[in-house]
């Protein structure tokens, strides 16, 4: 099999590089190890920031989301049983997010690349990339119970933290840098309607709480537990009882219960490979990086990724310049380090790490009133919640 572009991985991230390659003529095809149901089931992040939204309608892959996804015009900081809303429009001229599930997103490229696109091959596992630093990659793979293999001029790896395509790289060509957590995310699911119409960030004593939305009936919310947590350990009502004390205020707002559908725990940690390509094989997405999911980045960073190699690619095409091709790390990695910083501050300023002291307490308290009191703090978590450009 031979393509110009040969991209593993069926997430957001390699389904629009997809799409976006489909529009500039440029063909592709796609290699996802895992079935179809999987991919449209697999529950990841829900929020867009506004350069995502814009893509996928640039792409044709809005018209759902416009119709379904929910767009939040701010967020609320919960402390010491206040309350205070950060407003992303007035503060970033305009801008804002929208709630549109990571499983929704991936429905509407699929549908688009099944019925427009090039291959998208599911059950379909690479198993290396070889030749990555020659004019010809090449994918190894296994599909309908024999080997194959993908012959590219690029290589694209969408495959995640535990995927082949960095695997490729030689020791020793790239570096690492990373951060675990020693807590994690305990996440529900669940079918009664969210109790605000934004996302709460509550930071407590107890620890971090988060509420979240996956729909107007469904309620997505988060627990700081220690790290190695059971989900399983808790029970619905131990659940619900723990975020009513984490979101607890000095007003009259309370806390929906509601049937619990699912229970998983998320593991916290930062991480970053540089370079994001070696010859011909470029990483996007949670193959190069990986952010705690307090700021609401991970998946918008693989957005800037993809865009960003499309429109390098492009330009080759266009101009015979492969410019921007050889500074896509470069350039990728001045927004994801900002999006590493963003995740970062919004992580120690609402978790509360198992051996705090009570000077470190207190400082969350001041940065946390400090938001609250100046427009510029403000400012700052605004346009980086909402978004850094693109390039």
């Amino acid at each position: 099999m031979r393509t110009t572009v040969g991209i593993i991985g069926a997430g957001p991230a390699g389904l629009l590089l997809a799409r976006l390659l489909h529009d500039a003529g440029i063909d592709a095809v796609v290699l996802e190890s895992r079935d179809r149901a999987y991919v449209e089931q697999r529950q990841r992040a829900g929020i867009l920031e506004q350069g995502t939204v814009d893509v996928l309608r640039a792409a044709g892959a809005g018209e759902r989301m416009d119709r379904e996804g929910l767009r939040h015009d701010g967020i609320e900081l919960r402390y010491a049983r206040r309350r205070h809303r950060v407003d992303f429009p007035a503060l970033t001229g305009g801008k804002s997010v929208t709630v549109y599930a990571q499983t929704e997103v991936c429905k509407d490229l699929i549908a688009l690349q099944l019925e427009e696109g090039g291959p998208l091959l599911f059950e379909a596992e690479a198993l290396a990339v070889e030749g990555a630093e020659s004019d010809r990659p090449r994918v190894r793979f296994r599909h309908e119970g024999r080997e194959d293999v993908l012959e590219c001029d690029y290589v694209v790896g969408c495959d995640g933290f535990w995927g082949v395509a960095r695997k490729a790289v030689p020791a020793g060509v790239g570096r690492v840098f990373e951060r675990a957590y020693p807590f994690g995310w305990l996440g529900i699911l669940a079918d009664v309607p969210p109790s605000h119409d934004e996302l709460v960030y509550a930071r407590h004593d107890r620890g971090f709480a988060l509420l979240s939305m996956r729909s107007p009936s469904v309620s997505r919310l988060y627990l700081q537990v220690p790290e190695g947590t059971d989900a399983e350990a808790w029970s619905d009502e131990e659940i619900w009882d723990e975020l009513e004390r984490r979101f607890e205020t000095d007003d009259d707002w309370t806390l929906r219960r509601g049937p619990i559908t699912q229970k998983s725990v998320t593991p916290m940690r930062s991480f970053v490979h540089e370079p994001m390509r070696h010859g011909r094989l470029f990483l996007a997405g949670d193959a190069a990086h990986i952010v705690p999911p307090t700021g609401a980045k991970g998946l918008n960073l693989a957005v800037g990724d993809v865009v960003t190699f499309a429109r390098a690619l492009t330009h080759q095409r266009e101009t015979g310049s492969a410019e921007l091709l050889d500074a896509y790390s470069e350039t990728c990695l001045r927004r994801v380090w900002q999006a590493e910083r963003f995740s970062y501050d919004m992580t120690v300023l609402l978790h509360r790490a198992p051996d705090a002291t009570p000077f470190e307490d207190r400082l969350q308290l001041a940065r946390l009133e400090r938001l609250a009191s100046s427009r510029a703090a403000e400012t700052d978590l605004a346009e980086a919640y909402t978004g850094f450009a693109f390039g």
